[in-house]
C-alpha cells in the first residue's frame, strides 16, 4: 500500500510575534496524521496567500521566503524517499524524526562487541568452551587499544568502520602488537564476526571486509622426541611444585589433552 504524503505551508496567526509578523509553519500529512514544524520564517499576514501556501508578489523578500519553502519541500520529499530506500515505514513518527535528525540510533562498536561477549559467557559449558570467551575478551581489548592508537578515541560509530579501518587494524596487530600472521588473522576473524552481527541487523549498509583477504599459513608443529621427553622425566627438580608441573606436562604429552582439558579434569576422572 502506497503511503500518501502531502505538504502544506501556512501562516499561524495565533503565534504572531511582538512586531506583528506571523510564523510560517510546515504541515505534513501522512495517511491522515499531521506533523507541524516551524519553517523559521515570518511574514506580514497581508502578504501571505493562504490559497497558494506562499508569499504574494515578486519582491526580493517574497522570492527569498518562497525559495526557502520550496527547498524545504524538496528536502522533505528526499527524506521520504530515503526512508523508502532503507525500507523504513513512512509514518508521521519516522518522517518527523528524520527531519529533526534523530531518525537513526547511533550504534557504537564497543557495546555491540561487549554484548556479544556477554552472550558467549552465558553459553560457556553449553555451546562454547572457556577458551572461546577468553579469545573474544582479548579481541575486544585489542580493538579498544587500536581505537586509542589510531583515532585517540575509546569507541567509534560502526558506520565509520570501512575497508581502511580493517587494513589499519591488521597493520596495528602485526606491528604494534607484534602478532604473527595466523594470530593477526584470528583476531580479525573475531572482529569480523561482530561486523557480521551489524550487517545481519541492517545496522551497516556496506561490509568493510568485502575486499579484504587474509590467509592462515600452515604451520609445522614442533614436537618433542622420545629422548627429550625421557630427559624431562629424569630431570631432578628441587621443589614438589615443579615436579607436579612436570608431571601434568608429561601427562598432556602422552594423552594428547590440551592444557584447558587437563585443567578441567576432576579427581573422580
Amino acid at each position: 500500500m502506497k503511503t500518501k504524503v502531502s505538504i502544506l505551508f501556512y501562516a499561524k496567526k495565533a503565534k504572531a510575534n511582538v512586531n506583528g509578523l506571523i510564523p510560517i509553519y510546515t504541515r505534513i500529512t501522512i495517511d491522515g496524521k499531521r506533523i507541524e514544524l516551524s519553517s523559521n520564517r515570518f511574514v506580514e499576514i497581508s502578504k501571505w496567500s493562504t490559497e497558494a501556501g506562499k508569499m504574494k508578489g515578486n519582491s526580493e523578500e517574497a522570492r527569498s521566503i518562497n525559495n526557502h519553502l520550496n527547498m524545504l519541500r524538496i528536502q522533505i520529499i528526499d527524506m521520504q524517499m530515503e526512508l523508502v530506500h532503507k525500507k523504513i515505514p513512512v509514518t508521521a513518527e519516522t518522517l518527523k524524526s528524520k527531519i529533526l535528525g534523530v531518525d537513526e540510533r547511533v550504534r557504537i562498536l564497543v557495546p555491540i562487541f561487549q554484548d556479544h561477549n556477554n552472550n558467549i559467557k552465558e553459553l560457556v559449558g553449553k555451546e562454547y568452551a572457556p577458551g572461546t570467551l577468553e579469545r573474544y575478551k582479548t579481541s575486544l581489548s585489542h580493538t579498544v587499544e587500536f581505537l586509542q592508537w589510531k583515532y585517540k578515541v575509546s569507541d567509534i560509530d560502526i558506520n565509520k568502520i570501512d575497508h581502511a579501518f580493517v587494513t589499519d587494524y591488521e597493520f596495528w596487530l602485526r606491528s604494534v602488537r607484534n602478532c604473527a600472521n595466523n594470530t593477526a588473522v584470528k583476531y580479525l576473524k573475531n572482529f569480523n564476526k561482530i561486523i557480521k552481527i551489524c550487517l545481519d541487523n541492517d545496522w551497516l549498509d556496506k561490509n568493510p571486509f568485502a575486499n579484504y583477504k587474509s590467509k592462515v599459513k600452515e604451520v609445522e608443529r614442533v614436537y618433542l622426541s622420545e629422548e627429550e621427553i625421557q630427559n624431562i622425566i629424569n630431570k631432578d627438580l628441587k621443589t614438589e611444585r615443579l615436579e607436579l608441573v612436570r608431571d601434568i606436562f608429561l601427562f598432556s604429552c602422552f594423552t594428547g589433552l590440551a592444557y584447558i582439558d587437563v585443567k578441567n579434569l576432576t579427581k573422580s576422572q
